[in-house]
């Protein structure tokens, strides 16, 4: 999530930062050298007398190739057919002229501008087609000295390897950066993947929490709306508290997406859902409510207060899930119970109810097992583990959670009281 939270602090900036601007300085920089060196090209084959025609044919097409801007590049313009067509038509002007035995002059314009495609083919081409253009417009760059052979009065000291070196750093080059656009590609999915899966988590713990209470609190209102309508005030009263916080929770879940300020509840700095030991009692006591089964918490006093944040908010979903499964799977139940321990190592946290498996709920509202699933990642993330099946007395259901929550030397120091 620390991640997601700068990529997004990067794209909601202000304005260009000095590294944008740098960026901007250098992509202006390369274009005027790329203009200058087709320039230079023209330059000198008409200051030789050659002929312009190999010029006029491939450097326009190239310099269209490399600086045509991708907001307005048509679709068909890919970068496979960006590389794959300059890289052709330079290898065939050479082709023509090794096999013709008529010299066509090639000048550091051509060469840069294939550098360049070269670069754009193994860095950005797909998979399949980054080799094949990859090697097509290497065999262009290396090929260029054989345009020499024919006419030119220095032919025999030319080396058609000289390029190798620069082909062949620039290769390299496109690899590494195509690397480092898989791994922010990677990064960027796993990210997002986390985000998406700690949001089910959030709607799951907090919003199906409270929505189930509403559907078990609506059906009981209607049994009870003509045999005790004195009894209905309550149960509203419920279902209207009930309704309030699925909504602040929803609403604090898509500000955790849209990371906007306004989604903040008012007086707070946390737009997470709460969930910490803090808040046991209020979740306890709500499940309650004015009809449902009688409900304790019994923390031992040895828990103490300040254990990881983690731990607290894994006893807190731990809870919350093996309640809401109460309303799902246990209407019947009479009774239930929570049970917090601490032994100085390990937090064990048990919900016990008596029910007998009785659900009026539509078998669309009991959940399909997605719960306990993401209950068993979280704990056994922290070292913990998680229990689930009938009680020993065969007497209802118990869920027990064991979370290593040591807690620091410090911590414990502190607790004891400060040191002579």
């Amino acid at each position: 999530m620390d991640l997601l939270k700068r990529v997004r602090a990067l794209d909601v900036s202000g304005g260009p930062g000095p590294a944008a601007r740098w960026q901007v300085l250098l992509r202006a920089f390369g274009i005027v050298l790329l203009l200058l060196a087709a320039g230079v090209d023209l330059v000198m084959a008409g200051f030789e007398g050659r002929p312009l025609w190999p010029q006029l044919v491939v450097l326009p097409i190239g310099l269209a190739a490399v600086l045509w801007p991708a907001h307005v590049r048509p679709a068909w313009l890919t970068a496979a057919v960006r590389t794959a067509v300059p890289a052709a038509l330079s290898g065939t002007m050479t082709a023509v002229a090794f096999l013709s035995g008529r010299e066509l002059w090639y000048g550091p314009g051509e060469v840069v501008i294939l550098l360049c495609l070269l670069l754009i083919a193994v860095r950005d081409c797909p998979t399949p087609w980054a080799a094949v253009c990859g090697v097509l417009v290497g065999a262009a760059v290396l090929a260029l000295p054989y345009r020499a052979v024919a006419g030119h009065p220095y032919a025999t000291s030319v080396n058609p390897f000289q390029f190798l070196l620069p082909t062949g750093a620039v290769a390299g080059l496109g690899g590494y950066l195509r690397t480092l656009d898989h791994r922010r590609r990677v990064a960027v999915t796993e990210t997002q993947r986390a985000e998406r899966l700690a949001m089910a988590a959030d709607l799951h713990d907090f919003v199906a929490h409270h929505v189930t209470g509403i559907l078990v609190q609506t059906q009981l209102a209607q049994l009870l709306a003509t045999s005790e309508p004195e009894r209905l005030g309550g149960i509203l009263k419920d279902v209207e508290r009930a309704a309030v916080e699925a909504l602040a929770s929803m609403r604090r879940t898509v500000g955790l997406l849209r990371e906007v300020p306004e989604f903040a509840e008012a007086g707070t700095d946390d737009r997470g859902p709460r969930g910490d030991l803090a808040a046991l009692p209020e979740l306890v006591e709500g499940f309650r409510g004015p009809v449902g089964p009688e409900t304790a918490l019994r923390r031992d006093p040895s828990v103490p207060d300040d254990l990881p944040q983690e731990v607290q908010a894994a006893a807190y979903r731990v809870v919350q899930e093996a309640l809401t499964n109460v309303r799902r799977h246990a209407a019947d139940a009479t009774e239930v119970t929570v049970g917090l321990t601490y032994d100085g190592r390990v937090l064990e946290v048990t919900v016990r109810d008596d029910g007998r498996g009785g659900s009026r709920l539509p078998k669309a509202a009991r959940g399909g097992g997605f719960g306990l699933v993401g209950l068993t990642e979280r704990v056994t993330a922290l070292g913990g583990k998680l229990r689930t099946g009938p009680r020993s007395d065969r007497r209802g259901w118990e869920v027990t959670a064991t979370l290593p929550a040591e807690r620091s030397r410090r911590d414990r120091l502190g607790a004891l009281g400060p040191t002579p």
